[in-house]
Protein backbone atom coordinates (compact mmCIF):
# COMPACT_ATOMS: atom_id res chain seq x y z
CA UNK A 1 0.00 0.00 0.00
CA UNK A 2 2.24 2.98 -1.47
CA UNK A 3 1.42 6.24 0.57
CA UNK A 4 0.05 9.18 -2.38
CA UNK A 5 1.07 12.85 -1.78
CA UNK A 6 -2.05 15.15 -0.26
CA UNK A 7 -2.88 18.25 0.71
CA UNK A 8 -3.15 18.00 4.13
CA UNK A 9 -5.46 20.59 5.11
CA UNK A 10 -8.59 18.83 3.01
CA UNK A 11 -7.61 15.19 2.95
CA UNK A 12 -6.21 12.28 5.35
CA UNK A 13 -5.42 8.66 5.05
CA UNK A 14 -7.45 6.00 4.71
CA UNK A 15 -7.74 2.09 4.34
CA UNK A 16 -10.21 1.49 1.73
CA UNK A 17 -11.59 -1.55 -0.12
CA UNK A 18 -11.85 -0.80 -3.98
CA UNK A 19 -11.84 -4.38 -4.86
CA UNK A 20 -12.52 -6.86 -2.39
CA UNK A 21 -9.44 -8.72 -0.92
CA UNK A 22 -7.20 -5.39 -1.95
CA UNK A 23 -7.13 -2.93 0.94
CA UNK A 24 -5.41 0.51 -0.15
CA UNK A 25 -3.78 3.25 2.20
CA UNK A 26 -5.38 6.42 -0.04
CA UNK A 27 -6.26 10.05 0.22
CA UNK A 28 -9.76 10.77 1.18
CA UNK A 29 -11.95 14.07 2.38
CA UNK A 30 -11.57 14.67 6.11
CA UNK A 31 -14.40 14.67 7.93
CA UNK A 32 -16.51 17.43 8.55
CA UNK A 33 -16.97 18.95 11.99
CA UNK A 34 -20.59 19.79 13.04
CA UNK A 35 -21.58 21.89 15.44
CA UNK A 36 -22.70 19.04 17.61
CA UNK A 37 -19.39 17.18 16.73
CA UNK A 38 -15.99 16.28 18.38
CA UNK A 39 -13.66 16.08 15.22
CA UNK A 40 -10.61 13.23 16.58
CA UNK A 41 -7.04 12.80 15.36
CA UNK A 42 -7.07 9.20 15.31
CA UNK A 43 -3.76 7.47 17.45
CA UNK A 44 -5.13 3.89 17.53
CA UNK A 45 -7.62 1.58 15.72
CA UNK A 46 -7.80 -1.57 16.35
CA UNK A 47 -8.88 -4.76 14.05
CA UNK A 48 -11.92 -6.31 14.06
CA UNK A 49 -13.23 -9.67 12.65
CA UNK A 50 -16.16 -7.90 10.75
CA UNK A 51 -12.68 -5.90 9.06
CA UNK A 52 -11.67 -8.76 7.82
CA UNK A 53 -15.28 -10.31 6.23
CA UNK A 54 -15.41 -6.19 4.46
CA UNK A 55 -12.40 -6.65 3.40
CA UNK A 56 -12.41 -9.95 1.75
CA UNK A 57 -15.95 -9.71 0.27
CA UNK A 58 -16.75 -13.30 2.29
CA UNK A 59 -19.10 -14.60 3.11
CA UNK A 60 -21.02 -12.96 0.24
CA UNK A 61 -23.52 -11.74 2.61
CA UNK A 62 -21.38 -9.10 3.86
CA UNK A 63 -21.42 -7.52 0.23
CA UNK A 64 -25.28 -6.61 0.59
CA UNK A 65 -24.72 -3.22 1.60
CA UNK A 66 -22.19 -2.83 -0.73
CA UNK A 67 -21.43 -4.24 -4.57
CA UNK A 68 -21.50 -7.71 -5.21
CA UNK A 69 -18.95 -8.20 -7.98
CA UNK A 70 -16.60 -4.52 -6.72
CA UNK A 71 -16.87 -2.33 -3.47
CA UNK A 72 -17.43 1.32 -3.82
CA UNK A 73 -14.87 2.63 -1.81
CA UNK A 74 -15.82 0.74 1.52
CA UNK A 75 -13.91 2.08 4.49
CA UNK A 76 -12.44 -0.29 7.55
CA UNK A 77 -12.77 0.22 10.78
CA UNK A 78 -15.08 1.02 13.39
CA UNK A 79 -12.92 0.93 17.02
CA UNK A 80 -10.36 4.18 17.70
CA UNK A 81 -8.44 6.10 20.29
CA UNK A 82 -7.09 9.40 20.05
CA UNK A 83 -6.57 13.23 20.23
CA UNK A 84 -9.72 15.61 20.20
CA UNK A 85 -8.79 17.81 17.50
CA UNK A 86 -11.29 20.56 17.19
CA UNK A 87 -14.77 20.59 18.97
CA UNK A 88 -18.13 21.98 17.29
CA UNK A 89 -20.27 25.33 18.63
CA UNK A 90 -22.43 23.41 20.82
CA UNK A 91 -20.06 20.94 22.15
CA UNK A 92 -19.48 21.27 25.99
CA UNK A 93 -18.33 17.45 27.40
CA UNK A 94 -14.83 17.44 24.96
CA UNK A 95 -12.38 20.14 24.41
CA UNK A 96 -9.18 20.63 22.26
CA UNK A 97 -6.43 18.39 23.73
CA UNK A 98 -8.91 15.43 25.31
CA UNK A 99 -7.48 11.85 24.92
CA UNK A 100 -10.68 10.15 24.00
CA UNK A 101 -12.10 6.39 22.17
CA UNK A 102 -14.81 5.33 21.13
CA UNK A 103 -16.28 3.99 17.90
CA UNK A 104 -17.32 5.33 14.32
CA UNK A 105 -17.26 4.13 10.97
CA UNK A 106 -14.38 4.16 8.74
CA UNK A 107 -11.53 4.43 11.90
CA UNK A 108 -8.97 3.06 9.26
CA UNK A 109 -7.83 6.60 8.90
CA UNK A 110 -5.98 10.03 10.20
CA UNK A 111 -9.11 11.69 11.33
CA UNK A 112 -12.88 10.78 12.61
CA UNK A 113 -15.71 12.85 13.25
CA UNK A 114 -18.36 11.77 15.85
CA UNK A 115 -21.34 13.04 17.69
CA UNK A 116 -20.46 14.31 21.02
CA UNK A 117 -23.49 12.39 22.15
CA UNK A 118 -22.37 9.16 20.61
CA UNK A 119 -20.51 6.69 21.24
CA UNK A 120 -17.35 8.35 22.17
CA UNK A 121 -15.67 8.85 25.74
CA UNK A 122 -13.08 10.23 27.87
CA UNK A 123 -9.49 7.74 27.93
CA UNK A 124 -9.16 6.70 31.21
CA UNK A 125 -5.11 8.11 32.08
CA UNK A 126 -4.64 4.21 33.38
CA UNK A 127 -4.86 3.10 28.93
CA UNK A 128 -2.18 3.71 26.64
CA UNK A 129 -3.86 4.70 23.40
CA UNK A 130 -3.56 1.25 22.00
CA UNK A 131 -5.21 -0.39 24.95
CA UNK A 132 -7.92 1.71 24.35
CA UNK A 133 -8.59 1.43 20.64
CA UNK A 134 -8.72 -2.64 21.26
CA UNK A 135 -11.73 -1.99 23.90
CA UNK A 136 -14.94 -0.96 22.04
CA UNK A 137 -16.36 -3.35 19.66
CA UNK A 138 -15.02 -6.51 21.36
CA UNK A 139 -15.67 -5.72 24.80
CA UNK A 140 -19.06 -4.11 24.57
CA UNK A 141 -19.99 -6.96 22.16
CA UNK A 142 -18.73 -9.37 25.83
CA UNK A 143 -20.88 -7.19 27.70
CA UNK A 144 -23.56 -7.11 26.06
CA UNK A 145 -23.47 -10.38 25.42
CA UNK A 146 -23.38 -11.95 28.71
CA UNK A 147 -24.98 -9.39 30.59
CA UNK A 148 -27.99 -8.54 28.06
CA UNK A 149 -28.34 -11.27 25.97
CA UNK A 150 -27.55 -13.92 28.91
CA UNK A 151 -29.31 -11.89 31.65
CA UNK A 152 -26.04 -13.43 34.14
CA UNK A 153 -26.01 -13.55 37.48
CA UNK A 154 -23.73 -13.38 40.27
CA UNK A 155 -22.76 -16.93 41.12
CA UNK A 156 -23.72 -17.96 37.64
CA UNK A 157 -21.64 -21.22 36.28
CA UNK A 158 -20.25 -19.49 32.69
CA UNK A 159 -18.50 -21.54 30.01
CA UNK A 160 -16.63 -19.35 27.56
CA UNK A 161 -15.80 -21.37 24.20
CA UNK A 162 -13.09 -18.94 22.22
CA UNK A 163 -11.61 -17.47 24.84
CA UNK A 164 -8.49 -16.04 23.42
CA UNK A 165 -9.10 -13.68 21.01
CA UNK A 166 -10.50 -9.76 21.50
CA UNK A 167 -13.91 -10.99 22.26
CA UNK A 168 -13.36 -14.17 24.34
CA UNK A 169 -10.45 -12.52 26.36
CA UNK A 170 -12.90 -9.87 27.21
CA UNK A 171 -15.78 -12.02 28.29
CA UNK A 172 -13.63 -13.87 30.69
CA UNK A 173 -12.87 -10.87 32.78
CA UNK A 174 -15.75 -9.24 32.41
CA UNK A 175 -18.23 -12.78 33.24
CA UNK A 176 -16.35 -12.88 36.50
CA UNK A 177 -16.19 -9.00 36.83
CA UNK A 178 -20.09 -9.53 37.20
CA UNK A 179 -19.72 -12.33 39.63
CA UNK A 180 -19.69 -15.56 37.78
CA UNK A 181 -17.03 -18.95 38.10
CA UNK A 182 -15.95 -19.08 34.93
CA UNK A 183 -14.39 -21.68 32.42
CA UNK A 184 -12.22 -20.70 29.36
CA UNK A 185 -11.71 -22.99 26.21
CA UNK A 186 -8.81 -21.96 24.39
CA UNK A 187 -5.87 -23.87 23.14
CA UNK A 188 -2.59 -24.64 24.57
CA UNK A 189 -0.90 -21.17 23.73
CA UNK A 190 -3.38 -19.38 25.61
CA UNK A 191 -4.24 -21.53 28.40
CA UNK A 192 -1.57 -19.17 30.49
CA UNK A 193 -2.92 -15.79 29.41
CA UNK A 194 -6.92 -17.22 30.07
CA UNK A 195 -5.73 -18.32 33.46
CA UNK A 196 -4.09 -14.70 34.25
CA UNK A 197 -7.80 -12.97 33.08
CA UNK A 198 -9.21 -14.73 36.15
CA UNK A 199 -10.70 -17.66 34.43
CA UNK A 200 -11.44 -20.26 37.67
CA UNK A 201 -10.75 -23.46 35.10
CA UNK A 202 -9.25 -23.57 31.89
CA UNK A 203 -9.75 -26.24 29.49
CA UNK A 204 -7.33 -26.63 26.69
CA UNK A 205 -9.59 -28.39 23.61
CA UNK A 206 -6.50 -29.73 22.04
CA UNK A 207 -6.53 -32.09 25.21
CA UNK A 208 -10.05 -32.32 26.71
CA UNK A 209 -13.14 -32.08 24.82
CA UNK A 210 -15.63 -29.51 27.30
CA UNK A 211 -18.88 -31.23 26.05
CA UNK A 212 -17.76 -34.63 27.66
CA UNK A 213 -17.32 -33.06 31.11
CA UNK A 214 -19.35 -33.59 34.22
CA UNK A 215 -19.76 -30.02 35.16
CA UNK A 216 -22.87 -27.87 34.06
CA UNK A 217 -23.30 -24.31 33.02
CA UNK A 218 -25.72 -21.45 33.19
CA UNK A 219 -24.49 -20.12 30.51
CA UNK A 220 -22.58 -21.05 27.53
CA UNK A 221 -20.71 -17.88 25.35
CA UNK A 222 -19.96 -19.64 22.28
CA UNK A 223 -17.15 -17.91 20.70
CA UNK A 224 -16.28 -20.06 18.74
CA UNK A 225 -18.97 -22.08 16.82
CA UNK A 226 -17.08 -25.12 17.19
CA UNK A 227 -19.22 -27.58 18.47
CA UNK A 228 -22.77 -28.75 17.47
CA UNK A 229 -25.95 -27.67 19.22
CA UNK A 230 -26.35 -31.45 20.24
CA UNK A 231 -22.64 -31.63 22.30
CA UNK A 232 -23.51 -28.03 23.52
CA UNK A 233 -26.52 -29.28 25.34
CA UNK A 234 -24.88 -31.91 27.24
CA UNK A 235 -23.21 -29.60 29.59
CA UNK A 236 -26.03 -27.31 30.04
CA UNK A 237 -28.50 -27.02 32.85
CA UNK A 238 -32.08 -27.40 31.94
CA UNK A 239 -32.93 -23.74 32.31
CA UNK A 240 -29.41 -22.20 30.74
CA UNK A 241 -28.58 -19.74 27.87
CA UNK A 242 -26.18 -20.16 25.12
CA UNK A 243 -25.30 -16.93 23.88
CA UNK A 244 -24.26 -17.50 20.02
CA UNK A 245 -21.32 -14.52 18.80
CA UNK A 246 -19.23 -16.55 16.29
CA UNK A 247 -18.18 -19.16 14.34
CA UNK A 248 -17.03 -20.78 11.77
CA UNK A 249 -16.13 -18.99 8.49
CA UNK A 250 -15.88 -21.36 5.92
CA UNK A 251 -19.45 -20.83 4.64
CA UNK A 252 -19.06 -18.92 1.55
CA UNK A 253 -22.23 -17.61 1.65
CA UNK A 254 -23.25 -16.81 5.04
CA UNK A 255 -20.10 -17.43 6.76
CA UNK A 256 -21.03 -17.61 10.77
CA UNK A 257 -24.85 -17.00 10.42
CA UNK A 258 -24.84 -20.49 8.91
CA UNK A 259 -23.94 -22.37 12.39
CA UNK A 260 -25.94 -20.01 14.29
CA UNK A 261 -29.37 -20.17 12.06
CA UNK A 262 -28.47 -23.88 12.79
CA UNK A 263 -28.42 -23.91 16.08
CA UNK A 264 -31.19 -21.99 16.52
CA UNK A 265 -33.23 -24.81 14.65
CA UNK A 266 -31.82 -27.68 16.22
CA UNK A 267 -32.55 -25.96 19.55
CA UNK A 268 -36.32 -25.71 18.95
CA UNK A 269 -38.85 -27.45 21.54
CA UNK A 270 -35.76 -27.53 23.98
CA UNK A 271 -35.49 -25.92 27.24
CA UNK A 272 -32.76 -23.45 26.89
CA UNK A 273 -32.88 -20.25 25.39
CA UNK A 274 -30.65 -19.59 22.20
CA UNK A 275 -30.18 -15.79 21.83
CA UNK A 276 -27.50 -14.53 18.95
CA UNK A 277 -27.47 -10.89 18.03
CA UNK A 278 -25.94 -7.90 16.34
CA UNK A 279 -23.56 -5.79 19.29
CA UNK A 280 -25.12 -1.88 19.32
CA UNK A 281 -22.62 1.04 20.21
CA UNK A 282 -23.85 2.69 23.66
CA UNK A 283 -22.07 6.14 25.11
CA UNK A 284 -23.42 4.21 28.32
CA UNK A 285 -21.49 1.19 27.85
CA UNK A 286 -18.47 2.17 26.79
CA UNK A 287 -18.55 4.53 30.08
CA UNK A 288 -18.76 1.17 31.84
CA UNK A 289 -15.77 -0.21 30.15
CA UNK A 290 -13.59 2.45 30.65
CA UNK A 291 -14.68 2.73 34.44
CA UNK A 292 -13.83 -1.19 34.81
CA UNK A 293 -10.62 -1.07 32.76
CA UNK A 294 -9.41 1.76 35.41
CA UNK A 295 -10.42 -0.35 38.41
CA UNK A 296 -8.23 -2.91 37.31
CA UNK A 297 -11.14 -5.28 36.50
CA UNK A 298 -11.07 -5.13 32.50
CA UNK A 299 -6.86 -5.44 30.77
CA UNK A 300 -6.68 -5.42 26.82
CA UNK A 301 -4.69 -7.88 25.56
CA UNK A 302 -2.98 -6.62 22.38
CA UNK A 303 -1.33 -9.33 20.51
CA UNK A 304 0.22 -6.99 17.95
CA UNK A 305 0.31 -3.08 16.34
CA UNK A 306 1.18 -2.06 13.11
CA UNK A 307 1.52 1.37 11.22
CA UNK A 308 -1.56 2.12 9.39
CA UNK A 309 0.23 1.22 5.40
CA UNK A 310 0.53 -2.27 7.19
CA UNK A 311 -3.24 -2.76 7.53
CA UNK A 312 -2.96 -5.30 4.70
CA UNK A 313 -0.95 -7.31 7.02
CA UNK A 314 -2.56 -7.39 9.77
CA UNK A 315 -5.78 -8.56 7.96
CA UNK A 316 -4.36 -11.40 7.30
CA UNK A 317 -3.34 -11.94 9.84
CA UNK A 318 -6.72 -11.49 11.38
CA UNK A 319 -8.40 -13.61 8.44
CA UNK A 320 -5.79 -16.90 9.73
CA UNK A 321 -7.36 -17.03 13.23
CA UNK A 322 -4.95 -17.33 15.46
CA UNK A 323 -4.66 -14.04 17.38
CA UNK A 324 -4.38 -13.67 20.81
CA UNK A 325 -6.44 -10.92 22.38
CA UNK A 326 -6.25 -7.42 19.57
CA UNK A 327 -4.69 -6.36 16.59
CA UNK A 328 -4.13 -2.68 16.73
CA UNK A 329 -3.30 -0.04 14.51
CA UNK A 330 -1.14 2.94 15.21
CA UNK A 331 -1.00 5.95 13.19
Amino acid sequence: MPPDTHDSTSTMKAIVVRRYGAPELKDVDRPQLTEDGVLVRVRAASINRIDWYMMAGVPYLVRLPFELRQPRNVRLGSDFAGTVEAVGGAVTDFRPGDDVFGMATGTLAEFVAVPAAGPIVLKPVTLTLEQAAALPLAALTALQGLRDKGQLQPGQKVLVNGASGGVGTFAVQLAKALGAEVTAVCSTRNVETATSLGADRVIDYTREDFTRGDDRYDLLFDNAGSRSWTECRRVLTPKATMVLVGGPKDNRLLGPVAHMAGVRLRSLGASQRIAFFVAQRSKAVLALLGELSEAGKLTAIVDRTYRLDETADALQEMGRGHTRGKLVITM
